[in-house]
């Protein structure tokens, strides 16, 4: 008697569960990509990111035409997400460093705020799908 109340109220349970972590585990693999514009040495640098599963790549133009790309590992907080990045650049800019924050404004819009050893200070805005 006792174990096919238990099975009764676990299958049902279970089947709850398993809807609400797929949407979860869905939601992670969606990228998020986010547009940066910044500045160094009073020249305007631009940025393209995404970011799936706390890991973005982030392609880049300096003031002075080098072009590269950063590898950022981010920590995810329930509002806001810090991140730290090391890349590479062309024209003998070599490697670069970079570290910012990235805060959820609404459910679908980002915004953030960083600094590139290449490419200088930088705000971001980005979409969650």
């Amino acid at each position: 008697m006792r174990k096919t109340i238990i099975i009764k109220i676990l299958i049902p349970s279970l089947s709850c569960l398993s809807i609400f972590v797929s949407n979860q585990a869905e939601a992670q693999i969606l990228p998020q990509p986010w547009v940066s514009v910044g500045g160094k040495n009073d020249e305007v640098t631009y940025a393209v990111g995404a970011r799936v599963l706390n890991v973005g790549v982030e392609l880049g133009k300096s003031t002075e035409g080098a072009i590269g790309a950063d590898v950022l590992q981010f920590i995810s907080l329930p509002v806001i997400s810090p991140y730290i990045g090391l890349g590479w650049y062309s024209e003998n800019k070599g490697v670069a460093f970079s570290g910012g924050v990235q805060i959820g404004a609404t459910d679908h819009v980002f915004v953030g705020a960083g600094y590139n050893s290449v490419r200088g200070f930088n705000g971001q805005i980005g979409v969650k799908f």
